[in-house]
């Protein structure tokens, strides 16, 4: 198999957050005089979070709405589910926590990314971005010093669709010249990022750092408990 192309899903797989959501909501919320506590936050944004991707998936475009807008709500309705009704508190407290969010302040480079990607650089492959994210992704790859790695960052905002959605694989495959043959994704979600691509005729690796997390059979070759696991699979691929 002749590779050339390897694209990569983000969060969770490159880049994680710091701390959870709930601490991280708290910790700004009290510097505004604000005590709420953090594990309600964390339960409240999970639901607002879910039910919001629900009603209104890949950030509400196909509804007229913005990315930018989208986090707002949920940010501000997590805020309200936990007890905190007032609108002129939440809404700059919103702005700031969607604003931070673009630095490298709420995130960290999982262990081994940088030598996976620099590895996989050094065998000649194209990179590029498939991610489930908004149009802050690339600031937060500069930010954490990654975007150099990327021919290009492809967000399913930017592309209007969302994995497992095949036609932001198709749009990858299409903006980088290289047939899915040639092409390989690697990311931590079953359907999103193991299943999917291998739809549209990619090659695809699942990384589970977690082992007992793995419920689908899936051949052992394409699966990966670590990121230093990944240069010497690929290698086996291509050779």
């Amino acid at each position: 198999m002749k590779l050339r192309l390897l694209t990569w899903d983000v969060k969770d797989t490159l880049l994680r957050l710091r701390i959870p959501v709930g601490q991280q909501y708290q910790a700004e919320a009290n510097r505004r005089g604000l005590q709420v506590d953090p594990s309600v936050l964390e339960a409240s944004f999970r639901q607002v979070y879910q039910s919001y991707w629900r009603l209104f998936p890949n950030y509400g475009l196909s509804q007229g709405m913005t990315s930018h807008q989208w986090w707002l709500d949920v940010v501000s309705r997590t805020f309200h589910l936990s007890g905190v009704q007032d609108k002129g508190t939440v809404q700059p407290l919103a702005e700031k926590l969607y604003q931070d969010f673009c630095t490298a302040k709420y995130w960290e480079v999982l262990p081994g990314a940088r030598e996976a990607l620099q590895g996989c650089g050094d065998l000649g492959l194209k990179m590029a971005v498939i991610s489930n994210f908004d149009r802050r992704l690339e600031d937060i790859l500069r930010n954490c010093d990654l975007d150099r790695h990327f021919h290009f960052v492809l967000t399913s905002e930017g592309a209007g669709c969302s994995k497992p959605d095949l036609k932001i694989f198709r749009k990858a495959l299409s903006h980088a010249g290289v047939s899915p043959q040639h092409s390989a994704h690697i990311g931590d979600d079953y359907n999103n990022d193991y299943r999917a691509p291998r739809q549209v005729g990619m090659f695809s690796f699942l990384l589970q750092p977690d082992s007992g997390r793995l419920k689908e059979q899936i051949p052992p070759d394409h699966v990966i408990y670590s990121l230093d696991q990944l240069v010497p699979k690929i290698q086996r691929v291509m050779s």
